[in-house]
């Protein structure tokens, strides 16, 4: 582990906030304790700004960033990174395009170098393009049959009608079909933008080699240019359920509510609330009432999601097609419960206990937190959120609680989608 979390939590001064020669801003972490740099990277734009005709766009172009770059090809690329070992990914999501970097410090010039490749010199081969088209198709129909795939497309579909967090990340077989070299291109010259992108680096280098290196890469991308802002969404239908019909035993059910997005100051009171609800992954209301003591499914749980326009409390399970009415009713009666009683002062503190407890378990590699604090810099959260974040977990009173669960239990109605063939409804 190249930096631990008490350290970071207790003096935020080791976060430092790096400014390179040409303006490059990293957050950096300066550790060496093992001989790595991590470094993670969100540039803002993603799946959101694809076409509307052509879903799938961003997804793509993550995905060929590192099939060949300047003057190697995919398989020239591929090999000059397996022979240092060094390791380099992207992502894209709905509202940002991604990526990791990790290598030995002494590789580090090469790692760079070739991240810069990557970032400002792709090539976009035309076999290169066609062999991610054929896996990105393949892919999508094969999941055309998923239950698991099709709830959470139809749950996006019409819980964002209309908007684009209600299209599909990856596409569709024939939107992926229709996507041109040149639709990739224009994503990169308008997404892959110096202003646009947030930086952390951890590891056993130096400011000042850093900056050097931060601005071979990221000085070398293109200024920013104004990107089409994505309207505000609020989630649509509460208090439908959609049936997406499938001749299968078990049904698979997405439900969903409004929800609190982490830059809100009522993020950290939903968070603790929905720990209690069903976030908790064995002590959760949900897991003892559904799993525990009625055998209603294996699974079952729920997250907060917060995209740049719009959030939501989002819930999974699945159970067989005669008993989906009546773990809905425990669902939902979990839900009206919290809301009306709230938790009691001992699972209220025995979720802030964990919460405070576990949350070092996400810092114990120097690439969790090279990724968490790019995370927190895109967010928005401040360079001290770490230090801050414990004692605002320890600090949720019962009446944050009772706040949090009237923002996102609301009237207690969902938007539910069951992809079976569920009897009773």
């Amino acid at each position: 582990m190249t930096a631990s979390i008490e350290t970071l939590s207790a003096s935020p001064t080791n976060v430092k906030v790096l400014t390179s020669a040409r303006g490059v801003e990293a957050w950096h972490v300066e550790s060496d304790v093992v001989p790595l740099i991590a470094v993670s990277f969100i540039f803002d734009g993603g799946s959101a700004h694809d076409p509307v005709d052509k879903p799938g766009v961003a997804q793509m172009l993550a995905r060929l960033l590192d099939e060949g770059a300047g003057e190697y090809d995919s398989d020239a690329f591929q090999e000059r990174l397996a022979a240092r070992a060094i390791e380099l990914s992207f992502n894209a999501g709905n509202d940002a395009i991604g990526g990791s970097l990790k290598t030995l410090v002494k590789h580090a010039d090469e790692a760079f170098e070739l991240l810069r490749l990557a970032l400002v010199e792709p090539r976009f081969d035309n076999d290169a393009i066609e062999r991610v088209r054929a896996q990105t198709i393949a892919g999508l129909r094969y999941q055309q049959n998923d239950p698991g795939v099709m709830a959470t497309r139809r749950f996006f579909d019409e819980g964002f009608a209309g908007h684009a967090y209600g299209r599909p990340t990856s596409g569709t077989p024939e939107s992926v079909a229709a996507i041109t070299r040149d639709d990739l291109i224009a994503m990169h010259r308008t997404m892959i933008a110096l202003g646009r992108v947030k930086i952390a680096v951890v590891g056993a280098i130096d400011g000042d080699n850093l900056s050097v290196l931060l601005d071979k890469v990221f000085g070398a991308l293109p200024e920013t240019k104004p990107l089409p802002i994505i309207p505000h969404a609020e989630l649509q239908k509460i208090g439908s359920r959609i049936v997406v019909d499938i001749d299968v035993p078990q049904s698979v059910i997405r439900f969903g509510t409004p929800g609190i997005a982490w830059r809100d100051p009522g993020f950290i009171p939903a968070y603790v609330l929905n720990h209690i609800y069903g976030g908790g992954s064995f002590t959760s209301r949900l897991f003892q009432e559904v799993r525990e003591k009625r055998g209603l499914a294996y699974s079952v749980g729920t997250s907060l999601v917060s995209y740049r326009a719009a959030a939501m409390t989002w819930g999974y399970t699945a159970t067989k097609n005669e008993r989906v009415v009546e773990c809905l009713d425990v669902i939902a009666g979990e839900m009206a419960r919290l809301k009306e009683e709230g938790p009691s002062d001992e699972e209220l503190q025995k979720a802030k206990d964990y919460l405070i407890g576990s949350y070092a378990l996400g810092f114990d590699t120097s690439t969790k937190i090279a990724h968490t604090l790019a995370q927190i810099a895109f967010e928005g959260l401040g360079v001290d959120y770490i230090a801050r974040r414990n004692a605002l977990v320890a600090s949720v009173s019962q009446a944050d609680i009772r706040d949090a669960a009237q923002r996102i239990f609301g009237d207690g109605r969902m938007l539910t989608v069951i992809a079976g063939r569920p009897t009773g409804l």
